[in-house]
C-alpha cells in the first residue's frame, strides 16, 4: 500500500476497471497498470487512507445512494462515482470494484480486469479479520484520528448499500463470507460482456497483463510486488498506537484541566 494518494490527471481517462476483490494483489496490479498506461491509478485503500477526511466523507455520501431506489439515487451515484474516478487510467479495490456496471457505462472502451487467486487462500487471509475483528473497540481507538474515525461509517455504508446488495443474503451473516468470492465472479460474468472481461493473477507478472492491454512487455523492469495484507496490518498497528497515544493525551489534558479547576476552586 502506497504512502501517498495518486492525483488525477485531467488529460487521462479510465482504461482499466479493476474488478478484483481486496486481498487479490490489487496494490501490485494498480502499480503495474499505472506504469504500463503512464498515468495515475486509483487504489481504494491507498486513496482513502492518504487523502483528507473530506474524501472518505464524499464516498460515504455516494455509497448511501445504494441500493438504487429512484432516478435521483441513480443520478447522484453516477455523478459521484465519475467525480471521484475521472482522471485516472485505472482503478482497483473497494469502493470502485463495487461499481463495475456503472463504470462500464461511463467508460465504454475500458477493459474489466478481475485480479484472482485461490479462493480458499483468499478467504483464509480475510476470515480472521472478519470473524475476530471487533469494529466497536477499533472505532473507539481510532476516534481521535482524522479520516480513520470515518472508517466504521464507510464500511457500514458499503454493507448497507452496494456490498450488501451484491453479496449478502437474507438469513445469512450480514458480513463478508466465503460465498462472497463466488457471488462476485457470478456478478461480473452477468454484467460484463465476455469480450471485455479478463481474469488475471498478479503472480503471472507482466506478460498476460500486457497481452490484455495490448502494450509491450517492459524490459528489465521488475513487476511490482507489494504485499496488501502486510502493508495494511502494519498501517493499522501504527494507527492503533497513534489512536491510543491520542486518547492518552486527551485524558492527560482533561486531568490537568480538572486538577487546575479544583485547585482554583479550593483557593476561592
Amino acid at each position: 500500500m502506497g504512502q501517498t494518494a495518486s492525483q488525477p490527471a485531467h488529460d487521462r481517462s479510465l482504461r482499466v476497471i479493476g474488478a478484483g476483490l481486496s486481498r487479490t494483489g490489487t496494490t501490485s496490479f494498480g502499480a503495474a497498470c499505472s506504469y504500463l498506461l503512464d498515468g495515475p491509478c486509483y487504489h481504494g485503500g491507498t486513496q482513502m487512507l492518504n487523502s483528507p477526511e473530506s474524501h472518505i466523507k464524499r464516498w460515504i455520501e455516494i455509497i448511501r445512494h445504494t441500493p438504487i431506489k429512484s432516478e435521483e439515487d441513480r443520478k447522484a451515484l453516477n455523478e459521484g462515482v465519475k467525480e471521484m474516478l475521472d482522471g485516472y487510467v485505472a482503478c482497483t479495490d473497494l469502493p470502485s470494484n463495487a461499481f463495475v456496471e456503472e463504470l462500464m457505462a461511463m467508460y465504454p472502451d475500458a477493459k474489466v480486469i478481475c485480479t484472482v487467486r485461490d479462493p480458499e487462500k483468499w478467504w483464509n487471509s480475510l476470515a480472521p479479520i472478519v470473524e475476530k475483528g471487533n469494529l466497536t473497540i477499533l472505532s473507539w481507538i481510532l476516534a481521535p484520528l482524522p479520516t480513520l474515525r470515518m472508517f466504521r461509517a464507510y464500511h457500514n455504508a458499503l454493507d448497507e448499500g452496494r456490498v450488501g446488495e451484491l453479496y449478502f443474503r437474507e438469513g445469512e451473516p450480514q458480513r463478508p463470507t466465503r460465498a462472497m468470492w463466488d457471488r462476485h465472479i457470478e456478478h461480473l460474468k452477468k454484467v460484463v460482456p465476455k469480450e471485455k472481461l479478463f481474469f488475471y493473477d498478479v503472480r503471472d507478472g507482466w506478460e498476460p497483463l500486457c497481452a490484455i492491454l495490448g502494450v509491450p512487455v517492459p524490459k528489465d523492469v521488475p513487476f511490482p510486488k507489494l504485499n496488501d495484507a502486510q502493508a495494511m496490518e502494519s498501517f493499522m498497528q501504527a494507527s492503533m498506537r497513534r489512536g491510543l497515544m491520542a486518547w492518552a493525551g486527551i485524558f492527560l489534558t482533561a486531568g490537568a484541566v480538572g486538577f487546575s479547576a479544583a485547585k482554583y476552586a479550593k483557593v476561592l
